[in-house]
């Protein structure tokens, strides 16, 4: 089953919760098992996986990698090259594993798309296959 998500964000960099957006698509497969794949088709954003739990992680992320990668004069001269090199550092997909309908995720682990180069409408395509 494939599914395109959309996404509307509101700041340069944010990080948004998918997580109940992709649990759905999963569902909606009828797949007991297989394998989730949330890939996002955009070259300033990413996806991720880490804690949902506390709010104050999520603003950890974000300044540590406006930290490591910070906004000075690039050669791409769009104003945007950070946000290419956030994408590279997260990733563009994640392959998570389908068990009993749902996504096999950690205890406190979140689904999240990583904006760099907001506020945009974006898309993620999630691909949820049997096996």
């Amino acid at each position: 089953m494939f599914k395109e998500i959309n996404i509307l964000t509101r700041e340069r960099n944010e990080l948004v919760d998918i997580t109940s957006k992709v649990q759905e698509v999963v569902i909606a497969s009828g797949f007991e098992t297989g394998i989730c794949v949330v890939y996002v088709p955009h070259t300033t954003a990413g996806v991720i996986i880490n804690e949902n739990a506390d709010p104050d992680v999520k603003e950890d992320l974000l300044l540590a990698l406006e930290k490591m990668v910070p906004k000075i004069k690039f050669k791409h001269d769009e104003g945007n090259s950070d946000a290419h090199l956030k994408s590279l550092l997260c990733g563009k997909e994640k392959t998570i594993i389908v068990e009993k309908s749902s996504l096999k995720l950690g205890t406190w682990d979140g689904l999240y798309f990583a904006e760099f180069d907001g506020p945009r409408n974006r898309k993620i395509f999630v691909k949820v296959v049997e096996g």
